[in-house]
């Protein structure tokens, strides 16, 4: 074997991580008692893979001809596959993170060598997903590397004038995805979501607020993080930026649970002077209930409503019509997301929005060329 060991890491039935060292090479995986790693499972083969050498330092997974299967990075395998560092395996419903690592070498130099290692697979009907791929870099992009933020600004419905812009997060890591979305999923499977929520509204705003100055910053939060007493820390920590951004905190619609909640929400904000706008108003529930009993400085209507809204059908342009007189009579400012043409621009005027946003009147454009 190569100078650095590898090795499986699985996770037991209590969450606790459990690393399984491939000492020899090749070295068998199955449901017999004399295979290198022996599974006791439902499902597994007798001998179900194997791992081999590949070149000097690499290994190469072979499926040994098993009923149900070896699957690298949830692909089922039908010949030899190359593996690389982090690549997550099931042997059949058995799942491993495959690690290159000589610091766990070290620890485990100390406890002798078992002839043979022996675990317990738990029986689920599809793939299990104890471990993310590339959790790794997902953790050093929290920690700063490869972060970075858009702005898309957010304007007067009539004069076209910037009020504030959208603060975005964005990623440049080069072995994650772009995608924001991509990346809450990663967060949610590793439950990180409020933490990559943070850091993207921590990086940005920092970024921005030099270039916002006499404008709004809108920015989001997740719902997990929402009535936390870490959210107000952080908030209290980008108050404390030079020139103190003027921020305005998006709750999203899932967040908006109960009246008390927010009213207790919208006093803690208000106490450090910082506004907060409904998010994504007409996606799911309109909350219509919390939105009279605690009024927002904003209301943002989903881009699902405003998208094409003066092709809509007599009853929905009237419904909206009367939405943004509630949210006007309420003392909120109805801003309207996702606007593209001008014709839906036009029609958001004549309902009363106050506020667009939407590439009609500016494309999220990243901070650092602001």
């Amino acid at each position: 074997m190569g100078t650095t060991p590898w090795f499986l890491e699985s996770v037991a039935a209590g969450g606790s991580r459990v690393t399984h060292r491939i000492d020899r090479l090749p070295f068998s995986v199955g449901r017999d008692v004399g295979n290198d790693l022996t599974i006791e499972a439902a499902g597994l083969s007798r001998r179900h893979a194997e791992l081999q050498q590949n070149g000097v330092d690499g290994l190469l997974l072979v499926d040994l001809g098993s009923t149900n299967g070896t699957f690298v990075n949830r692909e089922r395998l039908t010949s030899p596959r190359p593996l690389a560092p982090n690549d997550i395996i099931h042997f059949c419903n058995a799942e491993f993170r495959l690690t290159h690592d000589g610091t766990q070498a070290a620890a485990t130099l100390a406890a002798p060598v078992p002839e043979h290692t022996r675990m317990v697979a738990q029986n689920v009907s599809q793939l299990s997903q104890n471990f993310v791929r590339h959790e790794a870099q997902f953790l050093e992009f929290l920690a700063g590397r490869g972060m970075a933020a858009a702005a898309q600004p957010i304007v007067d419905a009539h004069t076209g004038q910037l009020l504030a812009y959208e603060l975005l997060g964005r990623c440049t890591h080069p072995e994650l995805p772009g995608s924001p979305m991509h990346l809450f999923m990663m967060a949610a499977a590793l439950r990180r979501e409020a933490e990559l929520s943070a850091a993207f509204r921590s990086h940005g705003v920092e970024a921005l607020a030099p270039k916002a100055q006499g404008v709004g910053v809108f920015v989001n939060i997740h719902p997990t993080e929402t009535f936390t007493d870490e959210f107000f820390d952080s908030l209290h920590g980008l108050l404390a930026l030079p020139g103190r951004p003027h921020l305005v905190v998006e709750v999203h619609e899932s967040a908006v649970v109960e009246v008390e909640r927010m009213r207790e929400l919208a006093a803690r904000l208000n106490s450090i002077g910082v506004k907060f706008a409904y998010d994504d108003f007409g996606a799911g529930q309109a909350r219509l209930n919390e939105l009279a009993e605690v009024p927002a400085h904003f209301v943002k209507f989903d881009m699902g409503i405003v998208r094409n809204l003066h092709k809509a059908s007599e009853r929905k342009q009237r419904m909206v019509r009367d939405l943004v007189r509630m949210v006007l009579e309420l003392g909120s400012v109805p801003l309207a997301e996702g606007v593209e043409h001008e014709d839906e621009a036009q029609i958001c005027r004549d309902m009363g929005f106050r506020l667009i946003q939407g590439y009609l009147t500016g494309k999220p454009v990243m901070v650092d060329k602001l």
